[in-house]
């Protein structure tokens, strides 16, 4: 089994070189944010997934999580790396100080992020899920519920999940049953049956914090009747109606529990206001989409690693130009051009893919610290439009990059000993949960593009012509232009959807994930050009790193040349549309 080295190097030149986040801190007032702390920030977390996280990720795997008569026992290790987690300070990076937190900006932690996924991805999850419930409570709950509440959440001493889906409602949250009734005492009486509550159940802490969406009486039917409503797993101790049922059995994420949760008559404290759930709720969900495309982006980065490692030490057959090494009964398999084929797609993926996430994390920054009203609009709209293309982008090159590092390793890379073929089946569930990618492609064209009349497309687009007007290397001419016409073709391609749609209710959901797999390799292409011209930059400087930055124009000329060309498909297939998806019937299936 291969165990995680973070990709230090890789953080270094995205944050710095590429997005120059220390400038765009010191322009948002956070210049107690630089180079140094980041740096430091990134080092320490480095330690921590590689030493602590990563040598655990294998037991998660092998003997997951386990159920007892109502109570969840999380695998061997898992909880006293929770423990050394919550001691040194890791569980409230992002929190405001006000309430025990870091108050670091997210371009600051979401290196720590990416590592904790790469290093064990079921156990980030309980974590991760704390975070966006205490956004979610920061920025909706009323001031005596955040005073209760926050600093344990804050501080990891209390976990917290996300409960929305129930036996007859997943993607269609409208149909949710769970009840609240109120309480003379101000809080309300909550019932009802949750299910895949990732991190429902389990021993880490001593009370969980469970974020609920339920129905108050004479609620109106649909997503307006829904509250959403804080239900601790127990008060001053004592249980609180909260009990786990089971826990599902997975083919992946084996670490992380899955419960069946049902509430009878718990305590529960309303969150914003009464039929306002959803948009509450919604503050979490945002913060976990991107939180899921990071952890596609995490496995990727995994999986790349283990391919490089044993492509240069596994040794079969020889060079189709000649032995490489004359003394050696066989050559490294990255001698075979199909192999660094692989390799490189693994690379060109997964690089390009962190510099787009990281950039997502930067407007978020900017749309919540700028002084500038007009600045922090405009990166909330680029934002919101990015949003579901992270998530659905990163999580299917996750399964792509994935199932390449199983291919690199043959045989051995089918079998559990080598550990490979996990990257592969944790992968999977990044892209169902949170919103299928279905729905994420349906929310982007429909609620982020159409809605607007491509006004989010344009804002976009401008920014990335402010790249190509910005004086690029003489050498990347052709592909700057490649980029041009492309960013031209996605803006015909909305206004043709656009006008399908307006007929055809039906079209959006026919086109909407070639939709979105087009924008997303096209944002991708934009983020290898930033890259390449900054190598290539340090390359004319003379700079000391030269293999690293030969690294980078070599994996952004297989990208242009190599990858970019999928949009070819996408875009055939979205200007096919519906056409192509006649009504069926069970007998036109018929073996």
């Amino acid at each position: 089994m291969y165990e995680y080295r973070a990709p230090r190097r890789e953080f270094a030149f995205v944050i710095h070189e590429v997005l120059e986040a220390e400038r765009v801190l010191a322009g948002l007032g956070r210049t107690d944010v630089g180079r140094e702390l980041i740096d430091s920030v990134i080092d320490e977390g480095a330690k921590f997934a590689e030493s602590v996280l990563s040598p655990i990720n294998w037991q998660g795997d092998w003997q997951g999580a386990r159920y007892d008569d109502g109570s969840v026992v999380a695998p061997p290790g898992f909880k006293a790396a929770y423990q050394q987690f919550c001691r040194d300070g890791w569980a409230g990076m992002a929190a405001s100080s006000d309430y025990g937190g870091q108050g670091l900006p997210a371009i600051a932690h979401i290196p720590v992020g990416e590592m904790l996924c790469s290093a064990a991805m079921a156990w980030r999850m309980a974590s991760g899920l704390s975070e966006g419930a205490v956004l979610a409570l920061t920025r909706h709950g009323s001031e005596p519920l955040k005073a209760r509440f926050l600093e344990k959440m804050v501080t990891g001493e209390w976990t917290c999940t996300m409960c929305l889906t129930e036996p007859q409602a997943g993607t269609d949250l409208g149909l949710l049953r769970s009840r609240a009734e109120p309480a003379v005492d101000g809080s309300f009486r909550v019932s009802g049956t949750k299910i895949f509550i990732s991190w429902g159940d389990h021993d880490l802490t001593d009370n969980i914090v469970h974020l609920v969406l339920a129905r108050l009486p004479q609620a109106p039917p649909g997503t307006k009747g829904l509250s959403l409503f804080l239900v601790p797993k127990r008060i001053d101790g004592a249980p609180n109606g909260v009990r786990c049922d089971s826990i599902e059995h997975k083919m992946g994420i084996h670490g992380s529990p899955t419960c069946v949760l049902s509430f009878d008559r718990a305590q529960g404290w309303l969150v914003g206001s009464a039929g306002g759930g959803l948009a509450c709720m919604f503050t979490m969900m945002n913060h976990a989409r991107l939180g899921v495309g990071l952890q596609g982006l995490g496995l990727s980065e995994r999986a790349l690693q283990a391919s490089i490692r044993y492509a240069f030490d596994r040794r079969q057959g020889r060079a189709a130009r000649g032995p490489l090494s004359a003394e050696q009964a066989a050559d490294p398999i990255i001698a075979h051009a199909d192999v660094r084929r692989m390799v490189l797609t693994q690379k060109a993926l997964t690089e390009g893919q962190r510099l787009l996430a990281y950039y997502a994390y930067l407007l978020g920054d900017i749309a919540e610290l700028s002084s500038d009203a007009a600045e922090r609009e405009r990166a909330g709209q680029l934002l919101a439009l990015l949003v579901p293309i992270v998530k659905a982008l990163l999580t299917d090159s996750a399964m792509e990059t994935t199932e390449l590092a199983m291919q690199v390793h043959g045989g051995s890379g089918y079998i559990r000993e080598t550990g490979v073929e996990q990257y592969l089946r944790d992968a999977k569930i990044a892209c169902i949960y949170e919103g299928t990618n279905g729905v994420q492609a349906v929310d982007l064209l429909g609620r982020k593009v159409l809605a607007n009349g491509g006004a989010s497309v344009r804002l976009l687009a401008a920014e990335i012509a402010a790249t190509l007007g910005a004086g690029l290397a003489a050498s990347l001419a052709p592909y700057a232009a490649t980029l041009e016409a492309q960013v031209a073709e996605w803006a015909e391609l909305t206004r043709l959807v656009g006008e399908r749609v307006a007929k055809d209710p039906d079209e959006l959901g026919a086109v909407a994930v070639d939709y979105l797999q087009y924008a997303g390799y096209v944002l991708v292409a934009w983020a290898w050009l930033r890259m390449a011209n900054v190598a290539a930059a340090r390359l004319a400087e003379g700079h000391g790193e030269r293999a690293f930055y030969e690294g980078k124009l070599a994996a952004a000329a297989f990208y242009f040349e190599r990858l970019l060309p999928r949009t070819l498909a996408f875009a055939a297939a979205v200007r096919a549309g519906g056409r192509t998806l006649p009504t069926l019937t069970p007998e036109h299936f018929a073996a």
